[in-house]
């Protein structure tokens, strides 16, 4: 099948080619009969802008860089879909690049994107260290972040409060007279376990308290689950979080190991929720975040920038609901 092109638009409107651009491009000077005539010939024959033209003529790519983790898509789907259904509606396309932990620095990959000609570029990132995000700051593009919170005047973000989310569940127990609460080191993200303590270090203050349940996983132990199935040999609790569903299993099955009993004797709680804390057992408590949420509104802030509005929220805070399921008792 022929493609259409846009030199067939032109010769079944009876225009020249220039007009036919300004129509597509949505310039005010081509008088209206002629638009409609030119958008009466791109509707009959089919015709779909090359999204690198249409850019070329703007200005523009109508193309968005989308940066995740390579080692969490399986929290990231949602947000993907989030952000791509927006940006469908908004006619932008979606350029996604990866980042691997300890190989791919970040900056490089901005840098990479920027050369690329984008318009624009969201990072989900809940890992970005304090020096990152001063970084991006520098970059003269629209950015925005998702997962942390960021201040800056070319980058806004859409986030969701862990250090609350801590500090509420933290204030609960306390309240609960249950005061014996571990905070497990997540090594693969600092910056989401320095919100859970500060969070947890907060509860503690306002009772009069000073919270000492931070576990930091030595470096000699492979694993979580290495350490605490040794830890908890010698060690009781009335409630351990954990990050990641992987590191709230770890402490499901190093507390079976020693004995101890789920919730009766130690509860449960990982901060992140996926499906896969519904489908061990016992069930594992958490904080289910709108992951579709995060993409969507973040495409929407990106357009907002984009059309150089002013009279918008730069930093938005989603909200979280707690699951409770059989890993903690109510």
């Amino acid at each position: 099948m022929k493609r259409v092109t846009i030199y067939d638009v032109a010769k079944e409107a009876g225009v020249s080619l220039a007009t036919v651009s300004r129509v597509i491009n949505g310039s005010n000077v081509v008088k209206e009969p002629t638009r409609e005539r030119v958008e009466a010939a791109i509707e009959k024959l089919g015709y779909k802008p090359n999204a690198i033209a249409q850019g070329l003529a703007l200005q523009k790519t109508t193309t968005i860089g989308l940066v995740v983790p390579e080692a969490s898509f399986t929290y990231t789907g949602q947000i993907i879909n989030g952000l791509i259904d927006v940006a469908k509606i908004y006619n932008y396309n979606i350029m996604l690049h990866t980042v691997t932990a300890g190989i791919t620095d970040i900056k490089d990959i901005i840098e990479d994107i920027i050369k690329s000609r984008v318009d624009g570029v969201v990072i989900y990132n809940d890992k970005l260290s304090e020096g990152e995000r001063a970084e991006l700051s520098s970059y003269n593009i629209p950015i925005v972040i998702i997962g942390n919170k960021v201040q800056a005047d070319n980058v806004c973000c859409v986030y969701v409060d862990i250090e609350k989310a801590v500090y509420e569940l933290t204030m609960k127990y306390l309240e609960e007279g249950k005061e014996n609460i571990a905070i497990i080191e997540d090594r693969k993200n600092g910056s989401a376990t320095e919100l859970m303590v500060k969070g947890a270090e907060e509860a503690f203050a306002k009772k009069g308290k000073k919270f000492d349940g931070f576990l930091r996983i030595p470096p000699e132990a492979r694993t979580s689950y290495a350490y605490l199935s040794s830890w908890l040999k010698d060690h009781r609790y009335d409630l351990m979080i954990g990050n990641r569903d992987s590191q709230a299993m770890a402490i499901l099955n190093a507390a079976r190991e020693n004995n101890i009993k789920v919730p009766e004797e130690m509860e449960i709680v990982c901060v992140i929720d996926t499906k896969y804390n519904a489908m061990v057992r016992p069930q594992i408590s958490s904080f289910s975040i709108p992951s579709y949420d995060l993409g969507a509104v973040s495409m929407r802030v990106m357009t907002k920038m984009l059309q150089n509005q002013e009279d918008f929220d730069k930093v938005i805070e989603l909200s979280y609901l707690f699951t409770p399921r059989q890993t903690t008792i109510d």
